[in-house]
């Protein structure tokens, strides 16, 4: 699947914390979907305890705050790994108000968002079969924004896109870790370095240098027999992707290019309700379904679960649980490849309906 990041697999833990962080829209129907995935994996992994935690912007709107400390203060003294479900946000400027899975991703120091998008043999016509990597922490979601007026232009908005080469090093590394893991014998990894260094000579120009200086750290990298590096410009990238994506392997970009490219490649295999995703540091972990909140089929039972139950999976394979990840991976592919499927995918079958399926499997 991807590269273990964290061996807590190893540590003989008698219990696994999970911080639960639901937030709002269907992510308070899809987490207890991936909660109940867990628990019925039974001892393959240490007993999961579940730390249901507050967040989102529903909180705001009660209590003036996104992510209370309390929450902050739980994951990183007393829960092992995490579950987002989704966050809202208004598409306007609300005084106050901030994405906290963005703070979450730099209170963590979750720097890489890691969304692997792969098609299911006999479901879908075309192979695809990547892994996209995201700098999470910098270019534009520093959000740092002002106004002012001029009058040659009028209103004017700016914003500062950062890029540093401490970033892009640790992004650089993650990638070359999970491509040097997907390397096979016969057949090196390839690992393409998005970026836009044409025009943005300046920040992308950084971010695709630091990324290509990180192979020199490794001789398992650089020796071009384990991983093949490669370049795109982020608009021909998605033209290709949409054209041959199995031509890609490792994606590494830029917070941004990486976001977009992310939920596109999920109309690959077919909807957003099945891609699943993890922000990852180095030394914590937290699940993240990639479908937003879905405010339009909230509370009616039909949303798609297996994203949620997929990060989980996910989440367990980043920590070292190997084995139970997979077990996860193939009571997914099992229940869809029988046709138990919600209306995103073409079926009839209820949130429920899905789960108790994946269930009976483990």
């Amino acid at each position: 699947m991807v590269a273990v990041l964290r061996g807590a697999a190893s540590l003989g833990l008698k219990k696994l914390r999970v911080g639960m962080i639901p937030a709002d829209g269907v992510g308070r129907e899809v987490l207890p979907a991936a909660q109940r995935i867990l628990e019925a994996l039974g001892p393959s992994i240490p007993k999961p305890e579940f730390t249901h935690l507050d967040a989102g912007w529903e909180y705001f709107t009660r209590h003036g705050v996104a992510l209370p400390e309390e929450t902050a203060d739980a994951l990183q003294n007393d829960c092992d790994c995490a579950l987002f479900g989704a966050v809202g946000s208004p598409t306007h400027r609300v005084t106050g108000y901030s994405s906290p899975i963005v703070a979450l991703r730099k209170k963590l120091s979750l720097y890489a968002n890691v969304r692997p998008v792969h098609s299911i043999e006999g479901l879908d016509p075309r192979p695809v079969d990547m892994v996209i990597v995201r700098e999470n922490t910098e270019c534009l979601y520093i959000k740092q924004e002002t106004s002012s007026h001029s009058e040659e232009n009028g209103r004017e908005a700016r914003a500062t896109r950062l890029i540093t080469e401490r970033a892009s090093k640790q992004i650089g590394r993650m990638a070359f870790r999970i491509a040097l893991s997907r390397a096979k014998p016969d057949h090196p990894a390839s690992l393409t370095i998005v970026h836009k260094s044409n025009v943005l000579q300046l920040t992308d120009g950084l971010f695709r240098e630091c990324v290509r200086s990180v192979m020199k750290e490794n001789e398992e990298w650089s020796d071009g027999s384990k991983i093949a590096v490669g370049e795109q410009i982020v608009d021909s990238m998605v033209y290709r992707m949409f054209r041959e994506p199995e031509a890609f392997d490792v994606v590494v970009a830029p917070n941004l290019y990486g976001d977009i490219l992310s939920d596109a490649a999920a109309a690959l295999v077919g909807s957003l309700g099945l891609v699943p995703s993890v922000n990852a540091g180095d030394t914590f972990v937290m699940g993240e379904p990639v479908h937003g909140t879905a405010p339009d089929i909230a509370g009616l039972g039909i949303v798609n679960p297996i994203a949620a139950i997929r990060s989980a999976g996910l989440m367990l394979h980043h920590l070292g649980y190997i084995e139970p990840a997979q077990k996860v991976e193939d009571a997914v592919v099992s229940v869809l490849k029988e046709g138990v499927r919600t209306r995103d995918l073409g079926g009839n079958a209820s949130t429920e309906e899905v789960v108790a399926a994946i269930e009976k499997r483990l």
